[in-house]
């Protein structure tokens, strides 16, 4: 029996009891998703090719220009931590593939080597951010547009980073991506509006001078980084998770020093984002 417990009333479920590699679990994964935002699929035992094949039945995979892939399968993307090394990759709030025009619907990451201890994922709700906005703030923020980039974090600039040096993140000169997108989005699944800024790629409010751009975005970020709006992930080997790119912020718990993390991430393509 398939069972999806609730991790908070905003945002996030664990699963238990479902084998993703079966079609008739399909439709209550998928209803999990799209109700949750952030899902943890427990005790599964795949392969790349059973990951890549779920993955699929959402939509194309977007192989990742930048993260170091798979030996064998390329549409798998490597997210490791050597035991030796100090930087996780992704320890500040962000949304995946925000830079691109159309971004990634999701992203699924499976846990194949993990701390004993520790390399939690958290989530944020960008649905109950805005929710929890004033009704006159909100209506300021409706009609604006901002700015995202790849540049300044897969660019040239992070050439010297633990992550470029290492070979965990690579290809800094395909970092040309800038995407125009609502301040505020309507989701495409759920009808739910949320704030789609976030503090990784974002680079500014459309038409706003500098000072006015980062005086909106650092409130909307302080504001969307209140617990109140969290849910917390924590992995062992044969966890499966998946969130909504358009409904959710996330980061890495790097509070593992010694240990070694290593997951097989494999992300979906989404659709334009419409208000």
């Amino acid at each position: 029996m398939v069972e999806v417990r609730p991790l908070t009333p905003s945002i996030g479920a664990e699963i238990i009891g479902a084998d993703i590699r079966q079609e008739a679990d399909f439709e209550i994964v998928r209803q999990a998703f799209t109700d949750h935002s952030v899902i943890a699929i427990r005790d599964q035992e795949l392969t790349p090719d059973d990951q890549i094949e779920f993955a699929e039945r959402f939509g194309p995979i977007n192989v990742n220009r930048f993260f170091k892939k798979h030996d064998t399968h390329p549409k798998v993307a490597l997210v490791l931590k050597e035991a030796d090394q100090s930087k996780a990759i992704g320890e500040q709030w962000h949304t995946d593939h925000s830079y691109d025009d159309e971004p990634a619907m999701c992203s699924i990451l499976h846990a194949i080597e993990t701390p004993p201890v520790g390399g939690d994922t958290v989530f944020a709700s960008m649905s109950a951010a805005y929710e929890a906005l004033s009704d006159k703030f909100a209506e300021m923020i409706d009609g604006l547009n901002a700015w995202h980039s790849s540049r300044h974090v897969f660019g040239a600039a992070a050439a010297d980073s633990e992550n470029s040096k290492t070979g965990r993140i690579e290809n800094p000169a395909l970092a040309k991506q800038d995407a125009l997108h609502p301040v505020v989005i309507t989701h495409p699944l759920s009808g739910r509006k949320g704030i789609y800024v976030n503090p990784e790629f974002t680079t500014r409010i459309d038409g706003w001078t500098e000072a006015e751009s980062a005086s909106v975005l650092r409130f909307l970020y302080e504001h969307c980084a209140k617990p109140d709006f969290h849910c917390r992930v924590s992995y062992r080997p044969g966890t499966v998770t998946m969130w909504d790119n358009r409904a959710t912020w996330h980061k890495a718990i790097n509070d593992y020093a010694g240990h070694r993390r290593l997951m097989h991430r494999i992300t979906v393509e989404g659709c334009s984002l419409n208000r």
